[in-house]
């Protein structure tokens, strides 16, 4: 077979079309709609978590700690803390891949998951203090 008889397929996108779904990392869709899960999470649980404080308002130490200590309590503290770090490192890396650009744009994008994520481990291991040396401290 010759070259001038084979079938030759142009495909013409426009740059939307090539570019649709795709944002500035990649995972545009994935992103946006995990930031907006999160956010809605956020929602009642800090929520719960203002009418909680408000309830302990004046109470003292020992009173904060057992309430801590219940499980439900702990459980919502957790899930506060967990989905409030995660929805704010997906915000900063928003913000880092919109505005850092060059050389610097890898390792703030690292400094700045590194960073979040020691903090709310150090907000989980605050909870699981409270509330499993609460139960260990009963015996």
């Amino acid at each position: 077979m010759n070259a001038s008889n084979t079938l030759h397929h142009t495909v013409r996108r426009s740059q939307l079309g090539r570019a649709r779904g795709l944002g500035a990392a990649g995972s545009g869709p994935s992103h946006w709609i995990a930031e907006r899960i999160s956010a809605a999470a956020l929602l009642p649980l800090s929520g719960w978590f203002v009418v909680q404080m408000f309830r302990l308002g004046g109470s003292s130490y020992e009173d904060v700690t057992a309430w801590g200590a219940r499980p439900v309590n702990a459980t919502m503290l957790l899930a506060l803390v967990a989905t409030s770090f995660y929805h704010a490192e997906s915000g900063l890396q928003v913000i880092v891949d919109d505005y850092v650009h060059g050389k610097a744009h890898a390792p703030t994008k690292i400094a700045v998951k590194i960073g979040v994520y020691l903090v709310g481990l150090l907000g989980v291991v605050s909870v699981l203090k409270i509330a499993l040396g609460r139960a260990s401290s009963k015996s």
